[in-house]
């Protein structure tokens, strides 16, 4: 009886982890999506412009 409770509890758990894997991929799947579509519409993404330069300025 004991290790059938036991199996319950670790699949519960097991189902539990999954499920919050999946919703993790979800949310990042539909933040993708949302790039793509702001990209998609012409707005430059900030993440990819270069702010500084590379090189020291001259005096």
């Amino acid at each position: 009886m004991f290790e059938i409770e036991l199996h319950r509890l670790r699949h519960d758990d097991l189902v539990r982890r999954a499920e919050a894997e999946r919703r993790v991929r979800e949310a990042l799947r539909v933040r993708r999506a949302a790039r793509r579509g702001t990209a998609a519409r012409g707005a430059e993404p900030d993440s990819h412009t270069r702010r500084r330069s590379w090189f020291a300025r001259t005096a």
